[in-house]
């Protein structure tokens, strides 16, 4: 009864009001000063929806680099099965690079598609759709077609594709939910959280790998010289399959979030609905959140892609997109292919079967996800609303770059295993998870929470897949070219069907003059959001 006495008043204020329009004003800013829902929200008081809201959100990002990430010792295993003719048992790069940027291709499509349609129709609308397709392509994955080589690299890749689809989806609507539910206090430290569920995503596509070839080795009791048995085609499509689960488990509580109350009232302007969606899940009285004056509906000022937009936010929009463009040139050209990198740490191929072969390289991506990928996020959760985006985000951008020059500039002199008496040199792998650690508790997390924040609620998640698919391009160009780029005259094997390149050298300084570059570009053209609201932060004005 209450809540009905109170939709009656908010109806008959706005019918009452009398408020003239001009085309170009604020309108966003004017909500804001009239809509005490919103400032109910930038002042609530962190409550258990709003972690309820960081396990739903997060868990999407999780099954992302879940599925993403464990695809370095899944190529060693359908090496090992289908390519047992190989001395080396290595896939052709070509092949190879196919995998990974199939599924960044799809992302970064996901990311344009879903993103837009979070403003058009709804972020809820469209959210349970996204993790539906993360959790049937996944499961498709494991059941790819056929047992022929060329059968199963095809079907792989097409599932592969649609998994990206719904990754790219998922990446801009948990964003732009989350900033939206956030208090202004605390909102940058939420969306961190929900981000860092990617490094526990990383760290148990690597756990669910060791397992599984720990069993499927114990249960063939294999030498290194035995051929590689048929139950090693199962293992691969086990541990693809077992991603889909955490996030089935969270489907029925996403499909149950109501739609955000920014989006209700500045983009939908059913101010009624969005105030009785917030008393319920903030528990919020509604005699805190009734309207005592409101705007008439109002059309946008503008359209997306108009020359006003983009003079009132292009800025934004190139600062979200170049950064994260160049970050993500760094970040997965060093993730994807940690196996690659680290190489001389591994014991020869020939020494192992492959499932040991598998958990060997997982192994090593399992320890640097606990020891530094980890701690970078939850440094970033820590100090992202103490010291800033932008500090943090440059902070990073040098630290990597410092990294990445001490390990090129004297590679083949110090670290190369060649050259140190054939022992490998562990200060390389210390050097490498510090490069890891900066770009968490940096610019990995930054440009994922920045454009989030920046954006008019109409064109929030826009905008946001906007960037992170321009970003995704970069993944495509920093994986599947450092890939190629990192094969120099000392590492190349005739066998191994790799081009000579430039080389570890040459590839990890063009990596540091890349953060170098994304420093810079964020001194000077990123602006600060903390402890702003999202109105404020739109820079309409």
């Amino acid at each position: 009864m209450c809540n009905k006495y109170y939709s009656w008043k908010i109806m008959m204020k706005i019918v009452e009001t009398d408020v003239q329009y001009f085309p170009g004003n604020n309108i966003s800013h004017q909500l804001q000063r009239k809509l005490p829902v919103l400032s109910a929200l930038d002042t609530a008081k962190t409550q258990l929806y709003h972690f309820k809201a960081i396990i739903i959100a997060g868990m999407g990002l999780f099954t992302d680099a879940y599925d993403l990430f464990c695809i370095a010792p899944i190529m060693i295993l359908i090496g090992r099965v289908y390519y047992e003719n190989d001395p080396e048992f290595v896939i052709p790069p070509i092949v190879a690079s196919t995998m990974v940027a199939i599924a960044l291709l799809g992302t970064a499509i996901g990311q344009l598609v879903f993103g837009r349609l979070g403003d058009k129709i709804g972020r809820r609308r469209v959210y349970g759709l996204a993790l539906m397709i993360m959790v049937l392509s996944s499961i498709g994955c494991g059941f790819s077609i056929c047992t022929t080589r060329n059968c199963v690299l095809v079907s792989l890749g097409l599932f592969r594709f649609v998994l990206g689809l719904g990754i790219g989806g998922d990446y801009p609507l948990s964003a732009t939910i989350m900033s939206e539910f956030a208090n202004k206090r605390t909102r940058g430290a939420f969306i961190a959280a929900v981000f860092s569920m990617q490094g526990f995503g990383i760290l148990a596509a690597s756990a669910v790998t060791m397992v599984v070839c720990a069993i499927f080795d114990r249960a063939s009791n294999l030498s290194a010289k035995d051929p590689t048995p048929k139950e090693a085609d199962i293992a691969w499509r086990l541990i693809l399959m077992i991603g889909a689960i955490p996030a089935g488990l969270t489907f029925y509580w996403r499909m149950m979030m109501p739609e955000t109350a920014r989006y209700t009232a500045l983009v939908e302007q059913n101010v009624v609905q969005a105030a009785m969606d917030m008393e319920k899940v903030l528990e919020l009285p509604m005699s805190q959140i009734v309207e005592d004056e409101l705007l008439s509906p109002i059309p946008p000022p503008y359209p997306l892609h108009s020359k006003q937009f983009f003079h009132r936010h292009g800025r934004d929009l190139f600062s979200c997109s170049f950064t994260w463009f160049l970050l993500d040139i760094v970040f997965y050209s060093s993730t994807l292919f940690q196996s690659h990198i680290y190489n001389q740490h591994l014991p020869k191929n020939e020494n192992m079967n492959a499932y040991r072969h598998a958990f060997e390289v997982a192994k090593l991506q399992a320890i640097i996800a606990a020891c530094s990928t980890i701690p970078g996020y939850w440094f970033t959760v820590y100090f992202i609303d103490r010291i800033g985006r932008v500090k943090i985000q440059m902070m990073g951008f040098f630290f990597m770059a410092m990294v990445f020059l001490a390990l090129g500039i004297p590679y083949y002199q110090y670290w190369y295993k060649e050259t140190n008496n054939s022992k490998p040199n562990k200060g390389f792998l210390v050097l490498y998870g510090i490069a890891f650690f900066f770009s968490n508790f940096g610019p990995n997390t930054t440009t994922f929470i920045v454009p989030a924040e920046l954006f008019p609620a109409r064109y929030r998640s826009t905008c946001h897949g906007i960037s992170g698919a321009i970003g995704k391009v970069g993944a495509i160009i920093g994986s599947v070219g450092f890939l190629w780029a990192s094969n120099g005259k000392k590492e190349i094997k005739k066998e191994e069907n790799f081009p000579e390149a430039l080389g570890m050298t040459a590839s990890l300084i063009i990596l540091a003059g890349v953060c170098l570059l994304g420093m810079a570009v964020t001194f000077f053209f990123t602006r600060e959001t903390m402890g702003r609201s999202l109105e404020e932060n739109e820079n309409d004005d």
